[in-house]
């Protein structure tokens, strides 16, 4: 009967620990989501708003030409600067120091 007990308790505490490595498993998935979301909406983001704002002069019947420059201007520019950024940029001077 006590080893009864106590296999019970031995269940309870393992079940505890697999439901917080869970929990933490949920939480690192969210915050590199979080993470890669940022920096997509750095790259973006200005031509996601001049995007939006191009439809919504459309859709209001103005002429949303304008507009749909900025966002090809910013689609380009934002382009050029993913493919100028590395690994390196992210890193600073980690190397150096070791030097």
């Amino acid at each position: 009967m006590i080893s009864t007990e106590l296999n019970k308790q031995v269940l309870k505490v393992r079940l505890r620990g697999q439901r917080g490595q869970g929990m933490t498993e949920y939480i690192i998935i969210v915050a590199l989501v979080a993470v890669a979301s940022i920096t997509v909406y750095q790259y973006l983001g200005q031509v996601l708003r001049a995007q939006t704002a191009a439809i919504a002069k459309e859709l209001a019947g103005e002429d949303g030409t304008q507009e749909t420059r900025a966002a090809r201007s910013a689609a380009q520019a934002a382009k050029a600067e993913a493919k100028r950024k590395s690994l390196n940029d992210f890193t600073g001077n980690a190397d150096k120091s070791s030097r």
